[in-house]
């Protein structure tokens, strides 16, 4: 099958995306959480429910990598047609070197801005506040836009999230992280795509293939939607491979 060639448009957000990872700075790896692996959509449906499993596990044999993995169980709700609430009850996570630990709890809100197909691009916001339960740890602000474009077949979306510590022992600055996602849907089953992250402050860059769909289950309101991929490091100090997982169950 011959399916058009991309739009102006399609190319010039593969360019922004080809330069953000070009900013891959220096040389040791640091452990980012689960949401560091995750690309939001700026979309909510209303009245839906989900539950939601999802994280990644390190493959690289250095000191600083090997054995590094997190985990996060959500439920969450869309009240109306433009705010979902959702809700971890537990997040845990693995430093290499260290056993698992239960981080704590994390409340995050996704906020649709505009209606979809309205404007150039669909635009929401991400707002989420985490508890954490480990002593002398500060707790965590995160915010940020949510953006993304639809052409055809492919759909690209980026994430500009900040994150601010708060309580005793918090650091003074912001931090701040970007994700990049860009699918061509072949069905609504299997969608094939690219992922990109970046932590400036980590000086670490990865990105790589994923796959994604959803599965609605005959005779209902109910879908399952999946996540699988594996991003790689673009420079030193990220990790040489980290693997991606999420199932969602998502219901009425």
């Amino acid at each position: 099958m011959t399916h058009p060639a991309p739009s102006s448009s399609t190319a010039g957000m593969r360019r922004v995306a080809l330069a953000c990872l070009a900013l891959a700075g220096a040389a040791g790896a640091s452990q980012a959480s689960a949401d560091d692996f995750i690309v939001y959509s700026p979309h909510v449906v209303a009245t839906q429910s989900e539950i939601e499993l999802r994280g990644y596990k390190y493959d690289d044999s250095r000191a600083d990598c090997h054995g590094g993995s997190a985990a996060e169980l959500s439920l969450a709700h869309t009240f109306n047609s433009w705010w979902k609430a959702e809700l971890y009850v537990a997040k845990y996570q693995k430093a290499p070197g260290d056993g698992e630990h239960l981080l704590g709890y994390e409340f995050e809100n996704t906020f649709q801005l505009t209606p979809a197909g309205e404007y150039w691009a669909d635009f929401g916001f991400l707002a989420a506040y985490e508890h954490n339960t480990r002593p002398g740890e500060p707790d965590t602000a995160e915010f940020g836009p949510l953006i993304e474009k639809t052409v055809g077949r492919y759909t690209h979306t980026v994430n500009l999230i900040w994150e601010k510590q708060l309580g005793t022992g918090a650091a003074g600055k912001y931090e701040f992280r970007y994700a990049y996602q860009g699918t061509y849907t072949l069905s609504s089953a299997f969608r094939p795509g690219i992922e990109a992250y970046g932590r400036p402050s980590d000086h670490a860059y990865q990105a790589g293939p994923v796959i994604a769909g959803d599965w609605r289950m005959p005779g209902t309101m109910s879908e399952f939607e999946y996540r699988l991929g594996v991003v790689f490091g673009i420079n030193a100090r990220a990790p040489h491979r980290t693997w991606l997982a999420q199932l969602e169950y998502e219901f009425f």
